[in-house]
């Protein structure tokens, strides 16, 4: 009985482990990522003439809320409308002062260019 009960616990402790080194191995994975050249920051100016879907980044204002998921967006050269869906936010505020990057891809209508954010950065 008592070397049963040995075998068991050994086991259980072998699980156990084995269980916690594959969390602490996959915790680690998840911090990583790319280490390299990123999309240059641009201006409003440029992005309204870039293609549809083409990622931006931005630095400037969002000035005003425009209703529903869109606000003006002003840096040195011009304005533009964005487009923020509220989980893009990842809890970030900001008012007008605030100097925010954000992330995103050109969004070209027939008559219209808006940035579709995926993040905001103060």
């Amino acid at each position: 009985k008592k070397m049963k009960r040995n075998i068991l616990i050994a086991s259980l402790l072998v699980a156990s482990t084995s269980a916690f080194a594959e969390f602490v191995g996959t915790t680690q994975t998840q911090q990583g990522g790319f280490i390299g050249p990123t999309i240059s920051k641009t201006t409003v100016e440029k992005a309204k003439t870039f293609k549809d879907d083409m990622p931006v980044v931005l630095e400037g204002n969002i000035i005003e809320h425009l209703g529903k998921d869109k606000y003006l967006f002003r840096d040195k050269t011009g304005d533009i409308t964005i487009e923020i869906d509220h989980n893009d936010w990842r809890g970030v505020q900001v008012s007008p002062k605030d100097t925010v990057t954000i992330n995103g891809e050109v969004d070209k209508d027939w008559m219209s260019i808006e940035i579709d954010v995926d993040s905001v950065k103060k």
